[in-house]
């Protein structure tokens, strides 16, 4: 049989009962769109970490404090603090793969302006801070070296403070009150949103390390050490450097613990995304049921339909049609059915992802590789469901066929 007549008996058997094809198509449909629902929002929801997590900083390395014995109990992480000053500034001169490195002085302040006061995170850097998180002003000017050096009393405040402090009005160049320190406010931040842990990035101020230490913190240790790569290709090897050049800076020997932790930006991107990949798997894994339920409709659809066209398989046979003809009619039924369920259902999984995305406000996204396994998948549930209806009716007895009533 031609492959142009093959196709043309299959679609008009499709077309001759289109509710019980709708029907049968139901469960791909089904299945498909649910599949394509949940790996948007999976994808979608990946997407949104990575870009969370980048905007924590460009090729980000991040040195932290790090755990110590009490008692005989481990404290845990960060619960031993010998980070200094001095340990960023040996990074800065003695590494090799670093493209900047920013002291991080942490405190908890209360800003008081002209126009009301706000509580915010207050953080002591370097000139290095803008070009490891990819940040700059969107207003003013951040601060230079000699401010540093001469630990002056100038801030950057980020846009959610300048929003509460100076709702309607430049802050630049006006003057706050830090704690119980006077500040010159020279600059404000662009606007950053919330980081991957929710936090809100633009409720901090910036102001030159060294007058964080000497007029706010008091403190000699640092929270935190900042450090990032010109490439991310250099990140592996330069999280090792970070850590010989630390063990260095505090003396220790081969036998001696790191009392210092080093995280980097690849790590926390798939720590966070772990998650995410199990649970979007496991609900694909779900919706993949209607897909099997589909196969077996199609199934049972095509052995009715084997039933029904015995005496027409009869004729066919007797005016000399071949055995592999007739299973070859079945099978492009049945998956031509399951394609059509499978375009349906990709139709329905888009516009279902667009409606979630608009109601809950989720990111969705569904990448191209979805789209061609979705299909792929439709038209290997047709083959592999249609399959034994189709050898049932290749396998038919001519004669039997046609006195069949």
């Amino acid at each position: 049989m031609k492959q142009s007549t093959l196709f043309k008996v299959a679609g008009g058997s499709i077309l001759k009962n289109k509710m019980r094809t709708l029907l049968t198509m139901l469960g791909i449909v089904i299945g498909i769109g649910a599949v394509i629902v949940m790996v948007a929002v999976g994808n979608g929801a990946q997407m949104q970490i990575k870009n969370q997590i980048g905007s924590l900083g460009t090729n980000l390395i991040i040195v932290m404090p790090g755990s110590g014995m009490m008692g005989g109990a481990n404290q845990g992480a960060g619960s031993f603090n010998k980070l200094t000053v001095d340990d960023a500034k040996k990074l800065k001169t003695d590494g090799t793969l670093f493209s900047a490195v920013s002291p991080v002085v942490s405190a908890r302040e209360q800003v008081i302006a002209p126009s009301g006061n706000w509580k915010t995170s207050v953080n002591g850097v370097s000139t290095d801070f803008p070009a490891i998180r990819n940040w700059n002003v969107s207003s003013g000017e951040f601060f230079a070296d000699a401010d540093i050096t001469s630990g002056r009393k100038v801030a950057v405040i980020g846009a959610t403070v300048a929003k509460n402090l100076f709702p309607d009005q430049d802050p630049v160049g006006a003057q706050v009150q830090i704690g119980k320190v006077p500040f010159t406010v020279i600059g404000v931040m662009q606007a950053k949103g919330q980081n991957a842990g929710g936090q809100d990035q633009d409720d901090v101020v910036l102001m030159p390390y060294t007058t964080a230490q000497n007029r706010l913190s008091g403190n000699v240790r640092i929270g935190q050490i900042l450090v990032s790569t010109a490439t991310p290709e250099d990140m592996t090897a330069a999280q090792g450097e970070v850590t010989s050049i630390m063990r260095d800076a505090h003396r220790l020997d081969a036998s001696e613990d790191d009392d210092f932790t080093v995280r980097n930006q690849t790590e926390i991107t798939e720590a966070m995304s772990s998650t995410t990949k199990v649970m979007s798997g496991l609900l694909a894994a779900i919706a993949s049921i209607s897909l099997l339920v589909g196969g077996i409709g199609i199934m049972n659809i095509m052995l009715v339909s084997v039933t029904e066209r015995t005496r027409e398989i009869g004729i066919r046979m007797a005016i000399g049609a071949r055995g592999n003809d007739v299973l070859t009619q079945f099978l492009v039924e049945s998956v031509v059915m399951s394609l059509l369920g499978g375009v349906v259902g990709l139709a329905a999984g888009f516009g279902g992802a667009a409606l979630l995305g608009h109601i809950t406000g989720w990111a969705t996204s569904t990448p191209l590789s979805a789209v061609a396994i979705a299909v792929g998948f439709s038209a290997a549930v047709g083959m592999f469901f249609g399959y034994y209806p189709a050898r049932k009716a290749a396998a038919l007895n001519p004669i039997q066929a046609l006195r069949y009533e």
